[in-house]
């Protein structure tokens, strides 16, 4: 066991769970920026709502990019290049006072996830894992962005309460850019077969394409995104809008949180925090069980919980009751899907097979963040969009079943 550990606890793997650890401590802040920069500009919900819909497409249209460049000029010139430009997007959004503006530096934010996010630090990942250890290090590295999502919420409402959104948006700039410290530490074999290399990217992409599999693993991760982007957007708003007030002598208020607002941040760090468990577990349970099985499960529980959830009166309890089995199935989907990837399809072309498949978790995150705001400002509340998500969630529990989980001749 202690083998075990030594060989996936690799410098690689640290390395990449830091940067995805700050990436995603900022990527998943910005639905606590929602009512803040809306009060302040007398913006409609929709507004900055499709600011962060904005970023989500940018981001999925980023991944594959991002995964091509890596895979040709270097894994550590992409991480280099999406943090610098992650920093200059979020530098410029601290100084943006129009709906057009924010909306436009989100292009850069989201290209700055995409290149400091798990397309590009999960190829490097796997490629430097061992087989029997890949789904469970792929997993860890996960996690990692799990645990961004318990700092970054709360640390932006407390930022934002202090110092105000502006210079948040500062600090943050800068500390994407302090990650680059780790960079030293990412150097990664290339475990790749003779097969592989005699592809070129183009052949892969074609065969990939005309694979029936792919198509269904491409169109599956569509309602992950759409239930993703719509909460971390979305929930903090809607938990301050619709819970009931808290009970100054209840435990929350105890823990510091005594406002509605204070619990929707504490909300998304809650479903982080309960996640690291969720993606480590659903990696250990890739290596040992069919993927396409567990990801299909996964599927059908967040459909359950999500709809037992807005059934009910919304309450403190049941934010936190929601947040922890919804945190538990968060992101478990990432490392079973990008495993999925190269267990077909091999490692060459990892980083831009799983970015494309990324995509269609992007598109689906981009509808989920702008219905959200759509909706919200046509109907007063979110009722409708939660539903959308639980029928996607349906439907994608549904197209996974006939996934071929087999190794293509580029693989063995």
């Amino acid at each position: 066991m202690q083998d075990t550990r030594a060989s996936i606890l690799t410098p690689v793997l640290i390395a990449g769970c830091t940067v995805l650890l700050v990436s995603f401590s900022i990527r998943a802040s910005f639905g606590v920026f929602q009512i803040p920069v809306a009060n302040e500009f007398g913006w409609p919900r929709a507004e900055f709502s499709f600011a962060i819909a904005i970023q989500n497409i940018a981001w999925g249209i980023g991944q594959p990019l991002f995964g091509a460049f890596a895979e040709r000029f270097g894994d550590r010139r992409a991480i280099i290049l999406g943090a610098l430009v992650y920093a200059v997007g979020l530098a410029l959004s601290s100084m943006a006072v129009t709906p057009e503006q924010h909306q436009m530096l989100e292009f850069l934010v989201g290209f700055g996830v995409a290149g400091t996010g798990f397309g590009v630090i999960l190829a490097v990942v796997g490629r430097a894992s061992s087989d029997e250890n890949r789904s469970l290090s792929l997993g860890v590295a996960t996690a990692a962005g799990s645990g961004g999502q318990v700092f970054g919420p709360p640390l932006a409402e407390y930022l934002i309460r202090a110092i105000g959104w502006q210079s948040t948006f500062l600090i943050f700039a800068v500390a994407i850019l302090a990650v680059l410290a780790v960079l030293p530490l990412m150097r990664s074999p290339a475990p790749i077969s003779r097969a592989e290399l005699e592809q070129s990217l183009g052949q892969i992409l074609v065969k990939a394409f005309r694979d029936p599999s792919y198509t269904l693993i491409f169109l599956g991760f569509f309602s992950c995104g759409y239930q993703l982007g719509f909460i971390t957007a979305h929930f903090p708003a809607m938990v301050t809008e619709m819970c009931s007030a808290i009970d100054p002598g209840s435990l929350l208020a105890g823990l510091g949180i005594r406002t509605t607002s204070a619990l929707g941040a504490a909300s998304i760090a809650l479903i982080g925090l309960a996640n690291i468990a969720g993606t480590i577990t659903a990696g250990w349970l890739g290596s040992r069980f069919p993927k396409k099985y567990l990801l299909a499960l996964i599927y059908l529980a967040r459909a359950i919980v999500a709809a037992a959830f807005i059934a009910f009166p919304i309450t403190p309890a049941s934010v936190l009751i929601f947040s922890l089995f919804m945190g538990a199935l968060w992101l478990a989907t990432v490392p079973l899907t990008s495993g999925l990837v190269a267990h077909i399809y091999g490692l060459r072309y990892m980083g831009t097979l799983y970015g494309i498949v990324f995509l269609s978790h992007q598109i689906g995150s981009f509808l989920g963040v702008w219905l959200g705001g759509r909706l919200y400002d046509i109907h007063g509340d979110y009722t409708l969009v939660w539903w959308v998500g639980v029928g996607v969630g349906l439907f994608s529990a549904i197209v996974h079943l006939p996934v071929r989980e087999k190794r293509s001749e580029l693989a063995v």
